[in-house]
């Protein structure tokens, strides 16, 4: 069981640590509101790496297949949705952003990561192959190995969130109102690339 969490931990740490939108939304929430809303607005990405981790874990076959068959239509979504928050952060007004309620922006954050984690069924299958390649035989997994993986790869995750929330936050003080314009116009434009080439990759693959 142990091992088995740990495991989870190690995929987890895996799959949430490279480079992406989720990242960008995350260090600009940090900057923006401070090292908590940083951290919750991964938590919501851990919370669906989570739900994947699970259907891989258990091995639901079906499931897994009607993800891939209508993969096209998540990232047609996914990348309108992350289009829309790139021009939002590269249009919008750091002073505005500013004066934004924390409470409201921390929840924003959480929603927008957790749903694009979920239109991202591409997860699934980095998942399933990362249970494979550490020789996890997750088509034959009990409910405990598996409940054991999937709190594994939520903590694994979640670790993950903090600890570049927490290394941004170190940082914060040194950006002033100036710093932040610039620092949403490169985070949108980052955040509108993710999303145009989702749009494209989804083209691709119809």
């Amino acid at each position: 069981m142990l091992l088995n969490f740990f495991t989870g931990m190690l995929i987890g740490i895996l799959i949430a640590a490279p480079i992406g939108p989720i990242d960008m939304l995350c260090i600009q929430k940090t900057l923006l509101f401070g090292r908590r809303a940083g951290f919750v607005t991964g938590l919501g990405a851990a919370c669906a790496d989570a739900i994947y981790g699970a259907i891989a874990a258990f091995g639901l076959i079906s499931f897994t297949a009607f993800l891939v068959d209508y993969k096209i239509l998540f990232h047609a979504i996914g990348g309108i949705f992350l289009c829309g928050l790139g021009m939002r952060a590269f249009f919008g007004r750091a002073k505005t952003a500013l004066d934004e309620p924390k409470k409201n922006s921390t929840a924003t954050g959480f929603l927008a990561t957790f749903f694009l984690v979920l239109m991202s069924p591409v997860t699934i299958l980095s998942f399933v192959g990362a249970f494979a390649a550490l020789g996890v035989g997750v088509e034959e997994a009990r409910v405990a190995t598996a409940s054991a993986l999937t709190l594994g790869v939520f903590f694994g995750s979640a670790l993950w969130w903090y600890v570049l929330s927490s290394f941004v936050a170190a940082f914060k003080h040194k950006f002033n109102v100036n710093n932040m314009i610039w620092i949403n116009r490169l985070s949108g434009g980052i955040l509108l690339v993710f999303g145009i080439a989702a749009l494209i990759f989804g083209m691709l693959d119809s």
